[in-house]
């Protein structure tokens, strides 16, 4: 798999972890059956937030690497035109 369609699998995993956080704190804080449900509506908010949490942080710092060095290739590529 290129580097291209990597960074797009990342992207949509890290979108939908963020979409899971947003709809735990949907559940938490505005759904009247999850609170109705008392501790295991806590438990099902909690860990639709830690799911979204776990599939968005790791991404982000696997494209941080990802830019970097590609920004250091271009760099790289720069200073071998200019000599």
């Amino acid at each position: 798999m290129n580097d291209a369609k990597v960074i797009n699998i990342l992207k949509i995993v890290m979108v939908t972890g963020i979409c899971l956080i947003l709809l735990g704190i949907y559940f938490h804080m505005f759904n009247k059956t999850i609170e109705e449900m008392g501790v295991t509506g806590i438990l099902i908010s909690a860990i639709t937030v830690a799911v979204g949490m776990i599939m968005s942080l790791p991404t982000k710092m696997y494209l941080t690497f990802l830019l970097v060095k590609r920004e250091q290739d271009e760099k790289e590529k720069h200073n071998a035109k200019k000599t």
